[in-house]
């Protein structure tokens, strides 16, 4: 998320929160393809991390982006933090260790999000190629330390790293040293929530098997395929994770606002001021917790949007659903992840079919397979057969959703390409981060140097 909101329209109750999730309903024709993207910053010259001060530096990069697009600046504390497009649709920002991120436009075909990628990447290398910046496109910092990683000067940062260690072992980690690659998918209504929600919940796992590619950490293998979807085991469990409630026939919207309640709060913003709320709830932001401690402490729409923003479970329900189980990757995995979803979620009959594949799946095996995944990817174990089986299932169910969708918009709108990725994986039976090891162990002669020139965008 680029910006915090401070939108005013006060709060008086639970029906507030409820519909103002709710209003993300739209009818199909107005389905759009959000997709994300981070990627971490790097100097050519010996590989080690960008800064956010300096004359080649994060926020270099950021001033020279705005002047060759004219996105409109976010600034923090007089420090420039993000780009807004002017529409609003559009948006980049950083991560908490300089990880660069481009957040998509809404867009209609998977086409268009990727040419949207691929122009960033051109404009972006354009304006860091004078400093001596590159990016990687991998999942997990392979080499820095936390200790080596900037810290970015965003506020929201500042008390999330102070909160992190409190509530979990590894959220540090997350926030400055993994990067993702995610989309965010629309609902007509909240049955169609409900069905995309109870599959991609159920499937983020294989999601994560299928882009695994964070094997090295500290400049070693770290004895996982996914460290990053290690991480995610234990970063902060009251707002992280499986939501075992999204699985229920009669899971709906208040639901979801109800759990989000009672998740503790980051912050909230007053006059451009960011005030540390850890210690309650959103309820009790509501009865009133904060009276006393704020000069104005009445939630508003823009606290609960803000709220939204900072749950992480492995499928965010915002005014649309957010897919975050994948490592980041090599351009064409940007690509990748969300026409894999997209072919699952938004034709019928693929939904319908994905549904049915994951009906009697239990909670208990979704997350036995979500804690095998980070160290075993599509060899996992899932009722008796290893997942790559289930996968090739699943990517063919994608690839069937893709091309109704390509028969439904036209001559040369083919989506499917855009699922090569995952049929070299499926095709190799290895996965980015076994391929990774393997260059690792033979002609990368045992350094994880040469993954940022092979690696780089």
């Amino acid at each position: 998320m680029a910006r915090d909101t401070t939108d005013q329209t006060p709060l008086s109750s639970v029906q507030d929160l409820t519909d103002y999730i709710a209003a993300g309903n739209k009818p199909r024709e107005r389905f759009r393809i959000g997709t994300e993207h981070e990627k971490f910053a790097f100097f050519r010259a010996d590989n080690s991390p960008v800064p956010y001060f300096g004359d080649a530096s994060i926020s270099a990069l950021l001033t020279g982006l705005q002047a060759k697009s004219g996105w409109e600046p976010i600034v923090d504390g007089g420090n420039i933090i993000g780009l807004a497009e002017q529409n609003g649709m559009g948006a980049i920002s950083i991560e908490p260790g300089g990880q660069f991120e481009l957040s998509g436009a809404p867009l209609e075909t998977i086409h268009e999000t990727c040419r949207e990628s691929n122009q960033h990447l051109a404009t972006l290398r354009e304006i860091a190629e004078p400093m001596g910046i590159r990016f990687l496109g991998i999942g997990g910092s392979p080499k820095w330390t936390y200790a080596e990683t900037p810290q970015m000067p965003k506020s929201r940062y500042e008390i999330m790293t102070r909160y992190m260690p409190k509530v979990g072992s590894q959220g540090l980690d997350m926030m400055y040293r993994t990067c993702t690659i995610q989309v965010n998918l629309d609902f007509s209504s909240e049955d169609d929530m409900r069905k995309k929600m109870r599959v991609s919940m159920k499937l983020q796992s294989l999601a994560t098997a299928l882009f695994a590619s964070s094997p090295f950490t500290e400049g070693k293998p770290n004895g996982l395929l996914s460290w990053r979807g290690a991480i995610w085991r234990d970063v902060d469990n009251r707002r992280a994770g499986l939501l075992d409630f999204t699985f229920r026939d009669d899971f709906g919207f208040r639901d979801y606002a109800e759990w989000a309640l009672d998740a503790p709060m980051y912050f909230i913003v007053r006059e451009g001021r960011y005030h540390d709320c850890t210690h309650v709830t959103f309820r009790q932001f509501m009865n009133g917790a904060l009276k006393g401690e704020i000069a104005d402490p009445a939630p508003t729409m823009g606290d609960w949007t803000n709220h939204l923003s900072t749950l992480f479970p492995d499928v965010r329900l915002k005014r649309f659903l957010e897919m975050r189980g994948a490592d980041g990757g090599p351009w064409r995995r940007i690509c990748a992840l969300p026409a894999f979803w997209v072919g699952l979620l938004y034709d019928d009959a693929a939904l319908d079919a994905a549904d049915q594949l994951t009906k009697d799946w239990s909670f208990a095996e979704i997350g036995a397979l979500r804690d095998a995944v980070p160290a075993q990817a599509l060899k996992a174990d899932f009722r008796g057969h290893p997942l790559f089986d289930m996968a090739r299932e699943v990517v063919g169910i994608s690839r069937a959703g893709l091309k109704a969708r390509g028969k439904l918009n036209g001559e040369g709108q083919d989506e499917t390409i855009f699922l090569a990725p995952l049929d070299e994986v499926l095709a190799k039976k290895a996965t980015l981060a076994e391929d990774l090891l393997s260059l690792y162990h033979g002609r990368w002669n045992g350094s994880v140097e040469p993954v940022f020139e092979d690696y780089q965008y």
